[in-house]
C-alpha cells in the first residue's frame, strides 16, 4: 500500500518535500521525493564517523537505469547548470516513508519497487529493487555517486588516487555475491559495497551537480561527485536484488536478514497501549525516534540531534524536549542515563548547549539550558518517582542554583529581588539566538521573561526535592527565595497596558509581544499569578497564534518579519522576528488548560491548534515537523526540515493535553510535584 500518491505532483512539488531515515547513531539518509538532491546535506548514506559527530556524506545518490528491449529508462533526477537530467521523476508513481523509504516506478510495461533500508546502529544502507509488474526480464544498471566529505563541505574533482577493488564474496540466497572496496585516501574515508550482481570498474567524475536550496540560502551549491563504476543485474518478474553501502565490510545475507527483522519489528519506544493511542500519536512517536541517538561513548551517554540535516547533538534540545522525546516515548531508562550524564557535564553551573560536529569540546552558550535541565529532572521524577536518581542529581541541581545566585559566565547575575539576568556582550544566550556576524538580531540582554519563569520553576522544584529527600532547611531557604522571585516578577514584568509580560526587563522594559511569556504559565510551577493567566493567554491568541505555531513577534510591531527566506542575513532577520514555531504550541496548550480547565470544549480547542502541524507531519512533512513556518499566511515551512523540539513538544502536548495518556494537566496554579500524600512541599502558592 502506497500512502503517498505522487504521480499527479508537479516537479516543484516533488523537490519541495523531503524524506528522512535515521540509524540511531546520528547518521541518516535524506533527499526529496524524486531523489533529486537539493541540499549538500542530502545523501543516501550520511555516516556519523564518531557517533553522533563527524558526519560525512559518503553516498550522495545512485543513478539507476532500467534497460528493456525498447530502450533505456532512467529512474532518478539530478540538476546541472541549465538542465534537469535525467528526468526519471516522470516514471515515479508512488512513495512511502513507512517503515522505510520506498518508491514505485512504471515504464515500458515494467513496475519496479525500490526501497532503502538504513541499518539501526550501523553506518550502512541497503538499496533493494524488485520487478513487480510485467512478464519479461529487464536489466538494471546502478552507478553510485560518492561525495566522501563532511556534511558542511562540498567535493570538487581532484587528482587523488580513488579506485575500486572488487572481489567475489561467495553466494547470497543461492546467487553469486560480490564486494567492492573503495580504499581510503589522504582526504576520503574507506567505503564498502556488497551486492548480488556484476560490477565493472569504470571510474570517472560527474561534474557540476547543483544544490538549489543551498544557492537560495546564499551558500555555495555546486559539487562534483565520483563514480567508481557500474553494478548490473538482470531482473526476472518477482525477483529482488540488492546493493549495500557501508563504512565497514558487510555480508549481504546478514544485512538482508536484519532488514527483514527491522521491517517486521519497527522501533516504537512507547509505553502506551494501542487502545490509548491513535494514528497521529504513532506518527509523532516515529518522528521522535529519529532524534535520540547513541554516542561513541556507549548507551549510557545518549544524545539528541537538535535538527536534521545540519545541526549537531544539542543539550538544549535534549532538555527542552525531554518529556516528549523520552517520557512520552517510553524511553525511561535512556531518560535516566541522559540526566545523569548531563549532570557530569556541568561547568560553572552551565549545561552544554550543543556538541560540535567536529567532536570538539561542548559549547556553553545558553543561560536557560541549566534551568531546563532542572525542569527535565522534575518531569522525570513526576513520571517515575525514582527517588534514588533524583538524590544522585540533587548536588548538580544545588550547584546550578548556587552558581546562578552568585553569578557566572554568560553575564548571568542575580539581583537583590532574586531575578536572573544574562548580559553577555554581543552574544545571544536565549533560544532566540540568531546572529549575523557581530549583529545580534534579537538582542535580549538583561532579565528575560522565560529565564525568570524557568528560574522560579527550578527553585520550586529544588525545594520540593529537598523536602522529599529529608532536607527541610534547604527546602525552606529555596521556597523563601522563590516567594521573593515570584513577587518581584509579577511587580516588574507585568505590562497592564497590553495584558502581557514584558519580554525583557533591564534599564528599560521591552514591551515587545513575544511568545516567551507563555512559559510563565505553562511550566509545572507558574511564576505569573493566576488572575493574570487568562489575560495573557488572550493576548497571545490574538497576536501570535497561527495554524502552524506561535509567532515570535506580533505583526503589529514595526520590526516584524512575516517571511523567512533569502540569504543568510535575510533569514536570520526573520527567524525570531515573526516566524512561527510549532514547539511553542505545546506550551500554549498546557497554559490554556491550566487557566481554563480541562473539558471537552477546551480539549477540542487545543486539538484544533495542533491540526495544522499534524496534517503537515503526515503530509508535506513526510513524517517530520520542520523548525519553523512563515508568520504570514500561507505559512510556508522553513528552517531545518526535521526539528527535535517541534516534534517533542507537539508529541508531549498531544499525548498529555489531547489524549490524556500522560500525566494529567494540574488543576491548581502550583501543583505539588511529589506523588506521596504524606509529603507536602515546604510552601505552596
Amino acid at each position: 500500500m502506497w500512502p503517498t500518491q505522487i504521480s499527479e505532483m508537479t516537479f516543484e512539488g516533488l523537490i519541495s518535500r523531503e524524506w528522512l531515515a535515521t540509524n540511531g547513531l546520528g547518521g541518516y539518509a535524506s533527499s526529496t521525493l524524486c531523489g533529486l538532491n537539493t541540499r549538500k546535506y542530502h545523501g543516501l548514506l550520511v555516516a556519523a564517523m564518531s557517533p553522533p559527530a563527524r558526519r560525512m556524506v559518503l553516498l550522495s545518490r545512485v543513478e539507476q537505469t532500467v534497460v528493456t528491449a525498447h530502450g533505456s529508462f532512467a529512474l532518478d533526477a539530478n540538476e546541472y547548470p541549465g538542465a534537469i537530467f535525467p528526468q526519471g521523476h516522470h516514471l515515479l508513481r508512488a512513495f512511502s516513508a513507512d517503515p522505510f523509504p520506498r518508491w514505485a516506478y512504471q515504464g515500458d510495461g515494467f513496475t519496479i519497487e525500490k526501497s532503502l533500508g538504513l541499518m539501526r546502529g550501523q553506518n550502512a544502507i541497503c538499496l533493494s529493487y524488485t520487478l513487480l509488474g510485467g512478464d519479461k526480464s529487464v536489466a538494471l544498471h546502478a552507478r553510485p555517486l560518492l561525495a566522501l566529505r563532511g556534511i558542511h563541505e562540498l567535493m570538487y574533482q581532484w587528482n587523488g588516487l580513488l579506485c575500486a577493488q572488487s572481489k567475489s564474496a561467495g553466494k547470497s540466497d543461492g546467487k553469486p555475491a560480490g564486494q567492492v572496496r573503495i580504499p581510503a585516501s589522504s582526504r576520503t574515508p574507506e567505503v564498502f559495497f556488497a551486492h548480488d550482481g556484476d560490477f565493472s570498474s569504470e571510474p570517472h567524475w560527474y561534474l557540476n551537480t547543483i544544490y538549489r536550496r543551498e544557492e537560495e540560502r546564499g551558500y555555495a551549491g555546486l559539487e562534483d561527485l565520483w563514480n567508481p563504476g557500474i553494478f548490473r543485474w538482470v531482473l526476472a518478474p518477482g525477483q529482488t536484488v540488492h546493493l549495500v553501502c557501508a563504512t565497514e565490510p558487510v555480508e549481504l545475507d546478514s544485512v538482508c536478514a536484519e532488514l527483514g527483522r527491522m521491517e517486521r519489528n519497527p522501533v516504537e519506544h512507547t509505553a502506551w497501549t494501542h487502545a490509548e493511542r491513535d494514528e497521529n500519536f504513532d506518527a509523532l512517536i516515529r518522528a521522535a525516534n529519529a532524534f535520540v541517538v547513541t554516542s561513541v561513548e556507549g548507551p549510557l551517554h545518549p544524545r539528541v540531534i537538535g535538527q536534521y540535516p545540519w545541526s549537531p547533538a544539542s543539550g538544549r534540545a535534549a532538555v527542552m524536549g525531554f518529556s516528549g522525546l523520552f517520557l512520552v516515548a517510553g524511553r525511561l531508562q535512556q531518560a535516566r542515563w541522559l540526566l545523569l550524564w548531563l549532570a557530569t557535564q556541568i561547568q560553572d553551573g552551565l549545561i552544554p548547549t550543543d556538541y560540535p560536529e567536529d567532536a570538539g569540546p561542548p559549547r556553553f552558550n545558553g543561560a536557560d539550558t541549566s534551568l531546563w535541565f532542572i525542569n527535565a529532572v522534575g518531569q522525570y521524577f513526576s513520571r517515575t518517582d525514582d527517588e534514588q536518581t533524583v538524590r544522585s542529581l540533587l548536588p548538580a541541581i544545588e550547584t546550578i542554583i548556587s552558581v546562578y545566585r552568585q553569578g557566572t559566565k554568560l553575564g548571568i547575575t542575580c539581583d537583590s529581588d532574586g531575578l536572573i539576568a544574562s548580559r553577555a556582550a554581543d552574544f545571544p544566550t536565549s533560544w532566540m539566538d540568531a546572529q549575523a556576524g557581530n549583529w545580534v538580531i534579537t538582542p535580549r540582554r538583561g532579565r528575560t521573561v522565560e529565564l525568570n519563569a524557568l528560574w522560579f520553576n527550578a527553585l520550586r522544584l529544588a525545594s520540593s526535592f529537598a523536602t522529599r529527600l529529608g532536607n527541610p532547611a534547604t527546602a525552606q531557604e529555596l521556597a523563601a527565595l522563590a516567594d521573593n522571585v515570584q513577587s518581584a516578577f509579577n511587580r516588574r514584568f507585568w505590562n497592564a497596558s497590553l495584558n502581557s509580560c514584558f519580554d525583557v526587563v533591564d534599564d528599560e522594559a521591552d514591551a515587545s509581544v513575544r511568545p516567551n511569556q507563555i512559559l510563565a504559565i505553562s511550566l509545572a510551577h507558574p511564576v505569573l499569578t493566576s488572575e493574570r493567566h487568562k489575560l495573557l493567554i488572550q493576548t497571545v491568541l490574538a497576536d501570535l497564534l497561527t495554524p502552524m505555531g506561535l509567532r515570535t513577534l506580533t505583526p503589529r510591531d514595526p520590526a516584524y518579519q512575516g517571511r523567512y527566506g533569502g540569504n543568510v542575513v535575510a533569514r536570520d532577520r526573520a527567524q525570531h522576528q515573526g516566524c512561527a514555531y510549532p514547539w511553542l504550541l505545546g506550551h500554549l496548550a498546557t497554559a490554556y488548560l491550566r487557566a481554563y480547565g480541562r473539558s471537552s470544549v477546551t480539549v477540542a480547542r487545543v486539538r484544533s491548534w495542533l491540526d495544522g502541524c499534524l496534517a503537515y507531519l503526515r503530509g508535506d512533512g513526510v513524517g517530520q515537523l520542520c523548525e519553523l513556518f512563515d508568520g504570514d499566511a500561507p505559512h510556508q515551512p522553513g528552517g531545518a526540515p526535521a526539528s527535535a523540539l517541534s516534534v517533542a513538544e507537539i508529541l508531549r502536548c498531544y499525548a498529555q493535553d489531547v489524549l490524556g495518556i500522560a500525566a494529567a494537566v494540574p488543576t491548581s496554579t502550583d501543583p505539588p510535584l511529589m506523588p506521596r500524600d504524606e509529603i507536602t512541599p515546604a510552601t505552596t502558592q
